[in-house]
């Protein structure tokens, strides 16, 4: 059964009359359903959709809800899932169902690789007033959990009607989002007012959230400091490190269209101080891999894929990591490490996965998705900030060349990563208080039935 809407009164932003921008939005994304049709096709052409998980999309789901306490999280692509994955098992373990969406394909894979038994995976529905309420109507969460900056009006404003305990985890917003939102004020009031706690993952955010007009912010800490340090096949990694071994190796991780080319830039400066140096080239979307070659070839450099198998000899001078799921390999294989993301215009990757491993990190400027972390990394010097991509290959050749100061950088980043843990057990113990409802609702359905 749907929960009852949440009472009227002067402090709840959510259920005061809807604000003109929000009325169009709704409006407009009600009128644009059926062009989400053509959306889809557009987009399962290029591998960003699965046609046959359509349905989910619209709020249609085929998988029953699972009696118990279900929360649902949402999170949208890899970087958001692989930080809540530890959550997801910690809620797990306390006897809860947990449905997590995403939207990206690669986020989807990374779940059927990595969700623990007792969770259940599905695509978010589009954000419109139909597929919302379906989604909604179907699984009747006990807890809405939406992770970091994704902000839909109406999704917002659904479970804050229904009166669903609803959070924002890990919140960030970025400068020009605050600055958007800062221009529509009773719009911006009215949405972050839905949320009964937003969970921002540092005290810049959660000053920014307040001004928005969120009631209730916490700092708990950054859920990405908690990551669980990536797995790898041990006898691959062992077996690569010997093809490889004696060779200055540089990572270039998580590239987006155009930071290809930087990191081959870069790396032809560095085989001029370093010969036989090699390039691990991985790019962010592996459909992506077959014009990364091609770009390679025309540069004049030899390949080896992952996904072909060959072994890597002293002929090859990129490995072309084309493969998911195995970052953890590839960071295990290089002492530095450029992190994609950073010079496209995309907010940069989790820097934490790599400093775990133990890999020297090199970045461009543009890191808003995980801002408060890089700004501690370069503070501390845990990190090397590029501000232009014809900087890098000096950068990375620094790292190699100076004896143990790539190992020093990591070693400094491992140490920022030690202290920044504890956000996991500070954020479990605040849902832990948003949950008790649930559970007594449940315990008094039992004492019922007994």
């Amino acid at each position: 059964m749907r929960r009852p809407a949440r009472p009227m009164n002067s402090s709840a932003g959510p259920m005061a009359k809807r604000p003109v921008p929000v009325r169009v939005y709704r409006a407009l994304t009600w009128l644009l359903t059926p062009f989400f049709h053509l959306l889809f096709w557009l987009r399962s052409r290029t591998g960003k959709e699965l046609p046959g998980r359509k349905p989910e999309r619209f709020g249609y789901a085929k998988t029953p809800r699972p009696e118990g306490t279900l929360v649902w999280v949402h999170a949208a692509s890899v970087g958001e899932t692989s930080s809540v994955l530890p959550l997801i098992e910690a809620l797990v373990a306390r006897n809860c169902t947990v449905l997590l969406t995403t939207v990206t394909v690669t986020a989807a894979e990374l779940a059927s690789a990595r969700l623990p038994q007792g969770a259940i995976h599905q695509f978010a529905p589009y954000d419109s007033p139909g597929p919302v309420a379906r989604f909604l109507d179907h699984w009747r969460p006990d807890l809405v959990l939406v992770v970091e900056s994704e902000i839909w009006p109406c999704l917002f404003e659904a479970v804050a009607r229904r009166a669903t305990p609803f959070a924002l985890l890990n919140g960030r917003i970025s400068d020009g989002s605050f600055r958007n939102w800062s221009r529509l004020k009773r719009a911006a009031r009215y949405i972050f007012q839905c949320p009964d706690a937003v969970l921002a993952q540092s005290p810049a955010d959660a000053e920014r959230f307040r001004k928005l007009g969120a009631r209730r912010v916490e700092t708990p800490g950054n859920l990405k400091f908690d990551s669980d340090e990536l797995s790898a096949d041990m006898q691959v990694a062992g077996a690569l490190k010997s093809q490889i071994a004696g060779r200055p190796v540089v990572l270039a991780a998580l590239t987006h269209p155009g930071e290809d080319d930087i990191a081959l830039t870069a790396f032809l400066k560095v085989r001029k101080e370093h010969a036989g140096a090699l390039l691990i080239l991985v790019p962010r979307h592996p459909a992506r891999a077959s014009e990364v070659a091609d770009r390679v070839q025309e540069v004049g450099l030899t390949l080896v894929s992952r996904s072909s198998g060959e072994a890597v000899t002293h002929q090859t001078d990129v490995f072309l990591g084309d493969t998911l799921g195995e970052m953890g390999l590839f960071y295990r294989l290089a002492p530095v490490t450029f992190l994609g993301g950073s010079f496209a215009l995309v907010g940069g990757h989790n820097p934490v996965e790599a400093a775990l491993l133990g890999s020297a990190l090199v970045t461009g400027p543009n890191v808003s998705n995980a801002r408060a972390i890089y700004k501690e990394f370069w503070h501390r010097g845990a990190a090397v900030k590029v501000m232009a991509p014809e900087d890098l290959g000096a950068a990375l050749i620094i790292l190699l060349s100076g004896p143990g100061q790539a190992q020093a950088q990591a070693e400094r980043a491992q140490a920022l990563v030690q202290e920044g843990r504890g956000a996991l057990q500070n954020t479990l113990g605040l849902l832990d208080k948003m949950l008790e409802p649930a559970r007594a609702h449940q315990e008094a359905g039992h004492d019922k039935s007994a």
